[in-house]
Parts: structure tokens; sequence; C-alpha cells
């Protein structure tokens, strides 16, 4: 069995990658954005070939699109087809700094440049991880409309018949000034996944979240439960948002009800949450508005 020290040595050996560059091409298509709009619950007919699009709405774009061979058995591609080979089977987001300059247009294309900023490797309470930091540049018409940095945890798989570890929950505030009750139902969830290109199949195959990952049902995609935060957020938006940080915190599974919530703004900032139907907090997300 490999050692913690090996372990880290295996990950330093990928630095090399840290600073390489890829380049997706889109042409923000104007079926594409009427589906998005018609997921997110909004009147697609009122899109017109452009016309801005809501600033945080750019993540929805831009999918790595790989051959099926190269698509491995939990739905992502194949440790190095995308992203660096990490040693780990596991993969999931957990947080985002985005800055925001302007907005996509429907119908007019757009380039996003990821490169890679990070990859950390930690003996952690829950096993080996690796954290891989990616910052996406997005560009339109010239200008470069927002930057995003992520983070994604790479994790070991569980022991068979093992539950999936996971950080000792913590409730979430509970004096929002409002709120938005919504149910991530299995169709919500599957459009989300068809419009990103997103196959990871703790997402939609019980059986694999259970068995190989140790869920206790489907997991419901982070991407797809900030986007829903950040919606609610500028609907009570006291200016153009400027930027936003995401932490997800706990895992929400597919069919839950949760309360997308959040407090008024102060000096321009507005500070977000999503609760659970225990009250635990499963995300929170901060806002800047100018």
């Amino acid at each position: 069995m490999q050692s913690d020290q090996e372990f880290i040595t295996s990950v330093e050996s990928l630095s090399h990658f840290v600073g390489s560059k890829s380049i997706v091409e889109d042409e923000v298509g104007l079926s594409m954005v009427r589906r998005i709009s018609g997921m997110l619950d909004e009147d697609p007919n009122k899109i017109r070939k452009g016309d801005l699009l809501p600033p945080h709405w750019f993540g929805m774009f831009f999918p790595n699109i790989t051959r099926q061979s190269d698509i491995g058995p939990d739905g992502h591609p194949n440790p190095g087809v995308i992203l660096p080979p990490i040693p780990l089977p596991r993969r999931m987001g957990a947080g985002r700094r985005v800055e925001i300059m302007g907005s996509l247009k429907a119908g007019v294309p757009a380039i996003r440049t990821t490169e890679v900023v990070a990859i950390t490797p930690k003996i952690a309470r829950t096993g080996r991880i690796t954290v891989l930091t990616l910052r996406d540049v997005i560009e339109t018409e010239g200008n470069i409309i927002a930057t995003d940095e992520t983070d994604a945890i790479y994790r070991e798989m569980p022991a068979p018949g093992e539950k999936s570890k996971v950080t000792v929950p913590v409730l979430a505030p509970t004096n929002s000034d409002w709120k938005d009750t919504i149910t991530l139902t299995e169709a919500l969830v599957f459009r989300y996944s068809a419009v990103t290109w997103n196959a990871h199949r703790i997402h939609y195959d019980a059986d694999y979240s259970r068995d190989e990952e140790g869920y206790p049902a489907t997991v419901q995609n982070g991407g797809l439960t900030m986007t829903l935060l950040s919606g609610a957020a500028l609907k009570r938006a006291p200016g153009k948002l400027k930027n936003f940080n995401v932490k997800l915190t706990k895992p929400i599974h597919v069919g839950d009800t949760v309360d997308l919530c959040g407090a008024s703004p102060v000096d321009g900032t507005m500070n977000c949450w999503v609760a659970d139907k225990d009250g635990a907090q499963c995300g929170l997300m901060e806002l800047g508005f100018g």
C-alpha cells in the first residue's frame, strides 16, 4: 500500500501541469440559451439574439466535449484527457471565486481559457485528498467579461460497504431576510446535466452513487445549486453584480427540498446560503454589487 509520503510525492510530480492552458470556444447559441432559460423556469421565448444574459450564466457554457471512448467509469473524462491525471478517483466541486466585468450575449461567440493554477495534496480528516485549482477567463467581442477560479477536491473511494466520509454538518443561519424554497427534482437535475454536458454518474445513477461512492442517494449538482442561489439573490440585487464567492459545505441529494436564503445587502455585499430540510448549511455565497 502506498504511504502518505508516496502519495504526496506522486501528486507533486504533476507540478509541470501548473500554468498549462486550454481553450474552449462556444457560439452561445440561441437554442442553448433558451434551453437554459426554460430549465431555470423563465420564459425562453423572450430571449432574442444579441440580448445580454444574466451575468452568472457563463458557467453553463463552454463544455469540455470528449469522445465517448474517453469517458471513465464515473462518467467524467478519464484522467489526463482534459484535466491533470490526479491519482485519486473521486472529484467534486468545492468553491469558486468569481469577478464579473460584463455578460455574454445570446448568439454572440465567446471563448473560455482555462489555466491550471495549483495542484495541492493534503492528508485530511476524511483521508487523502488533492485540491485542483483552475482559473477560467471568459472573453467575448474582444473583452474579458468574467474570471472564475474554482477548486475541485479529489478523494479516495470508500471501502466496499462504507459510507462516504463528509464534514460534520453545521446549522444554517435562521435570520434570513428572504427565502425561496425549491425541490431539486430529477428532471431539473437531468436538464442541468444536459445543458452543461455533465455525465458524472453520482447525479443520475443511484446504484453507482450508493455502491461505488458511498452516498445514500444520487447527489445534487453543486453548480446547479449555486446557479439557483445566484438567481434568487439577483432578484433582490441592490445594483450590478460585480463578484461572488462560493463554498459548498454539505452534499444535497436529488429530490431534496431546500431553502435558498439571504440577508439584506450591507454596503453592497449580500450573504446567502442554502439550508436542507434538517436546517443544515449546504452552501454559502457572498455577492458583491456596485
